[in-house]
């Protein structure tokens, strides 16, 4: 899937319109709708903006990725990338624990 498109999938899903975002982000809803029909390309700066505006990754918004996590669960991430070795060892341990869990629960409950 291509920015333009997922530039109106996303915007849309948030409920903005285009002359919201355009706002938010120092631009006009026109402009917004020429990425939409890719008419226009943004500058990597303000397809960073309209990323964090909607609260997206911006690989995800350009396609890069079809992993979609928002901006809440990327800074999470990078809290994580900052712990101690050790503290980032018993975190892991805890996630797998839970994980697994959670995947004997959906497979018993089938």
């Amino acid at each position: 899937m291509d920015f333009a498109k997922r530039l109106y999938d996303i915007r849309t899903e948030k409920k903005f319109t285009r002359e919201k975002l355009g706002k938010d982000i120092g631009t006009s809803g026109a402009i917004i709708g020429m990425y939409e029909r890719s008419e226009r390309t943004p500058s990597v700066e303000v397809a960073r903006k309209i990323a964090n505006t909607l609260n997206v990754s911006l690989d995800f918004l350009v396609g890069n990725t079809d992993l979609r996590l928002d901006t809440d669960v990327l800074n999470k991430i990078q809290e994580i990338q900052q712990l101690p070795k050790e503290d980032k060892f018993h975190l892991f341990y805890l996630v797998d624990n839970i994980l697994q869990n959670v995947k004997a629960k959906q497979a018993f409950a089938k």
